[in-house]
């Protein structure tokens, strides 16, 4: 027993100083961060910020990789059957946590098959009426709908987009019955907006702030709990009357699950350090998203929460895929 116990113990030290030497060696080759999204896009964005930060402070080569398809499921299984070696990552985000409700198979388990390490950004919604509505304020469009019940029309980007949420869940928690609208993308449901054909849309920032400033359009409040950087002069849903509200596009750097604690813990730094940089900053912001970095466990747990309170709104809209 002496024996085995002393084998036990230098099998552990020895796995213990290979994980040190994987650590110090890390990386040795080029390191690919996967978004399911197509290139141009704001999560491209987010995903080749990250990485050309990366890139920098860890003296590597960090490409991005665009595998699109399934709602962003078929790029989130392929780095979930990847080798967890540090070299294949994923940029995924709020539709991820969605997916595990939306779809019967997504081919992945968000929670079980990956090992968090970072909170990147958010991007806050932002609802815009037409001028045509006689609502100035977040409180006024509820007083609005509750007394023409079936009457207001939302638009959303597509069904189970995170404007549809935003619309899905201001609908449940105000108690009034509104009219979704989706579209085939933001581009389609912004122009119908500003000209009428639907009364409000739960916009990106950087769609609607020109439109805004024009008075094309009248925006309202945003949908995170926090103000907006990017846009502090718009009030949050919660201080315009809808307290708990707080619904966005978020983003997130994940690994295979397994990948070693060293390795998760020197991307988490480096993701923190390289993002907080004020040209990246900067960079985000001019985009609409806010920074939002923290620990590799506060990003397990907000990934938890979020698959609840995704099936929750999910449920409650009857929303599909399909």
């Amino acid at each position: 027993m002496r024996r085995i116990g002393a084998m036990a113990a230098a099998l552990s030290a020895l796995i213990a100083a290979e994980s040190a030497l994987a650590q110090k060696s890390y990386p040795e080759k080029t390191v690919r961060l996967v978004t399911g999204y197509l290139a141009g896009g704001g999560s491209d964005f987010v995903t080749r910020t990250t990485a050309q930060k990366l890139g920098e402070l860890m003296g590597t080569t960090v490409i991005v990789e665009n595998r699109t398809g399934g709602g962003t499921n078929i790029a989130a299984e392929f780095v979930a059957r990847s080798a967890p070696d540090g070299y294949t990552l994923f940029v995924g985000g709020s539709a991820n946590t969605a997916n595990m409700t939306l779809y019967r198979k997504p081919g992945y388990d968000i929670v079980k098959d990956f090992a968090p390490i970072s909170r990147l950004t958010v991007a806050p919604n932002i609802l815009v009426v037409h001028p045509s509505v006689p609502a100035r304020s977040l409180q006024e469009l509820i007083a609005l709908a509750r007394k023409n019940p079936g009457q207001l029309t939302y638009a959303s980007a597509g069904n189970a987009s995170s404007n549809h949420f935003s619309g899905a869940l201001l609908t449940s928690m105000a108690k009034i019955d509104m009219v979704h609208v989706p579209y085939k993308g933001g581009a389609g449901a912004i122009i119908d907006t500003i000209a009428g054909h639907v009364s409000m849309y739960f916009s990106t920032l950087q769609t609607a702030l020109p439109h805004t400033r024009s008075g094309r359009v009248r925006g309202l409040a945003v949908t995170t709990a926090k103000r907006s950087q990017a846009a502090p002069e718009f009030p949050t849903f919660a201080e315009s009357g809808l307290p708990g509200y707080d619904n966005a596009a978020w983003h997130m750097l994940l690994a295979p699950a397994a990948t070693p604690r060293e390795i998760i813990a020197r991307l988490n730094s480096e993701v923190a350090r390289g993002l907080a940089q004020p040209d990246a900053k900067e960079r985000l912001a001019a985009q609409g998203f806010d920074l939002v970095t923290g620990t590799p466990q506060a990003l397990a747990d907000y990934i938890r929460t979020d698959v609840v309170r995704s099936a929750q709104i999910i449920k409650a809209a009857n929303m599909h895929v399909d």
